[in-house]
């Protein structure tokens, strides 16, 4: 397993903040193709399936919610480190 990057887990973040690649994308000033690669990418490195996508919806997998718990105090607390 490759280490992702914090790019990586700042898209995957964005992603599963909005559900939707689009509204991430824009945040993110990316085109929503860049984002997808990036999070196809990001699931290739973990060897492990994030987000189930359909042409209409965006939602966590179970192993993207227990990731998104888990790296959220994580990144509050870089953004507060950063901040301060």
């Amino acid at each position: 397993m490759q280490t992702p990057s914090f790019g990586q887990m700042n898209a995957f973040m964005t992603v599963a903040a909005h559900r939707s690649f689009v509204k991430a994308a824009a945040e993110l000033g990316l085109a929503p193709s860049t984002l997808s690669s990036v999070i196809r990418s990001l699931e290739k490195d973990l060897g492990v399936q994030l987000f189930n996508r359909t042409t209409r919806s965006v939602a966590l997998t179970d192993i993207g919610e227990h990731l998104r718990g888990r790296l959220r105090p994580v990144l509050d607390d870089y953004l507060s480190a950063i901040e301060s």
